[in-house]
């Protein structure tokens, strides 16, 4: 049994695993020593739990205008003499709870981050890494064309004409966002795999009989995958501020409530010019504190996964 056990820890596999453990560990340490990615975690974290649990104890007669019965434009009751903690941010021109709009369009601006990041991320590591490790050749100089004829085109034209073409729900918001930020993404893991291309391992590689997607998804991509994460933590946080953007223009998801969607209501309803400005606030504070959470992790993974940075 000893024996085994002992081949079974130097096996190739689990000294595979042994250093992920190891690097992972090394990682999390070096994170926890920048200060303002664990106050950025932190934030996160509460607005990911609120987003996930908050909108379960939330009656769902209560935020549809047809059914809620609370005062209409009430100020926050916590102004009230005394204080009271039935409406503790308001409520709209429908009698709906403010911070209940709050805690539902939570889950959908972060579900709208998070899958439009990823859609991005997706469509720009498999065009930049395919243009990186083919550089040169006719296949890089059409994506490269491609890549840079979405970098010229302002976004919010393009966005804004998807938009209009294929409707504003939800899912095609999040697609319209992916298509039309993934550029910046291809650009940089481009160069990146550019750099591994060359590579000495690549050669021996190469040497030894190694096709094409053995080199992309067993040297190239995970040598990317560290700066590509980086970025998409960062590019969730663009997302969000995407999905608003489009939301105050008339263009974001109509079937769903989000950050983006209450401040619209809000404007269209004149809240800005009434004074209503418990209506207001609230959605663009979260999307602030949100988007600078996710800058504030993305700049410390970066510093993590970057040893230049790391040494510094």
């Amino acid at each position: 049994m000893a024996t085994e056990r002992t081949g079974e820890l130097r096996s190739p596999r689990a000294l595979v695993w042994q250093r992920r453990r190891a690097t992972a560990a090394a990682h999390w340490a070096t994170f926890r020593r920048n200060r303002q990615g664990m106050v950025g975690l932190a934030v996160l974290s509460f607005f990911v739990a609120v987003a996930i649990v908050g909108p379960m104890f939330i009656d769902p007669a209560s935020i549809e205008p047809a059914t809620a019965d609370g005062p209409l434009l009430a100020p926050p009751s916590l102004l009230d003499t005394p204080p009271s903690l039935e409406y503790p941010l308001g409520t709209d021109n429908f009698g709906r709870s403010v911070l209940l709009l709050m805690v539902q369009g939570a889950r959908i601006s972060l579900l709208v981050g998070f899958t439009a990041a990823f859609g991005t991320m997706l469509i720009g590591s498999s065009i930049g890494i395919t243009a990186g490790y083919f550089g040169g050749t006719r296949v890089d100089t059409m994506l490269n064309a491609v890549t840079n004829w979405f970098l010229v085109l302002p976004w919010i034209a393009l966005a804004i004409a998807l938009t209009a073409v294929i409707g504003p729900t939800l899912v095609n918001v999040i697609v319209v966002i992916a298509i039309t930020s993934w550029a910046s993404t291809a650009r940089l893991v481009r160069s990146q795999a550019l750099s591994v291309k060359e590579r000495p391992y690549m050669e021996r590689s190469r040497a030894l009989g190694a096709g094409h997607w053995h080199m992309i998804t067993r040297h190239v991509l995970p040598n990317v995958f560290p700066i590509l994460f980086a970025n998409a933590v960062l590019m969730i946080a663009l997302a969000i501020l995407s999905e608003t953007t489009l939301s105050i223009l008339g263009l974001g998801p109509a079937n769903a409530i989000s950050w983006g969607r209450i401040i619209d209501d809000s404007f269209s309803a004149g809240a800005l010019s009434a004074g209503w400005w418990w209506w207001l606030i609230p959605p663009g504070v979260a999307i602030m504190f949100v988007t600078l959470s996710f800058t504030m992790v993305g700049f410390a993974l970066d510093e993590v996964l970057s040893p230049r940075l790391r040494t510094r």
